[in-house]
């Protein structure tokens, strides 16, 4: 990490967010532990001045930030999302929420039955939320998955 000459100097929030990335890529690369990092990234933040934040990153190798890849590159064997995919997740997503609903509702009935009066309807506390989101992904077309773009 490049540093400026005079160790003394203060430091801006950008130099400690640069700092911060880079020790985000030494992570990544396996350099240093989670545990590590976040000792590392707390005293970042703490820092003042550049010898400061030249002391988190002495025992490691320079990075160039500006070097680094623009996006990860997709695993081997990974492939993209196809329309039928999205179609069966949300069907499959549909049909966990009707057999769930359903058995709230059935457990529901069972304690209105045993207990001999109204029990307040909380199945709909189960399946509302979760309908209202299965819905809107239904209507977005998002099928609950990511959008992959290819450029």
């Amino acid at each position: 990490m490049m540093m400026a000459a005079a160790p003394e100097m203060r430091a801006s929030d950008g130099d400690r967010d640069r700092v911060a990335a880079a020790l985000r890529e030494h992570v990544a690369e396996g350099r240093l532990t989670l545990d590590e990092f976040n000792e590392r990234l707390e005293q970042v933040y703490q820092s003042r001045t550049y010898g400061e934040l030249a002391r988190l990153t002495s025992d490691l190798p320079g990075i160039d930030l500006h070097r680094l890849p623009a996006a990860v590159e997709p695993a081997q064997g990974a492939r993209p999302v196809r329309p039928d995919d999205k179609a069966r997740s949300l069907r499959s997503a549909w049909t966990a929420w009707a057999g769930v609903s359903a058995m709230t509702w059935l457990f529901w009935l069972l304690a209105f039955i045993g207990s001999g009066h109204f029990v307040y309807p909380w199945p709909l506390w189960v399946m509302g939320p979760w309908g209202v989101v299965l819905l809107i992904n239904t209507i977005s077309g998002t099928g609950g998955q990511s959008q992959r773009r290819d450029s």
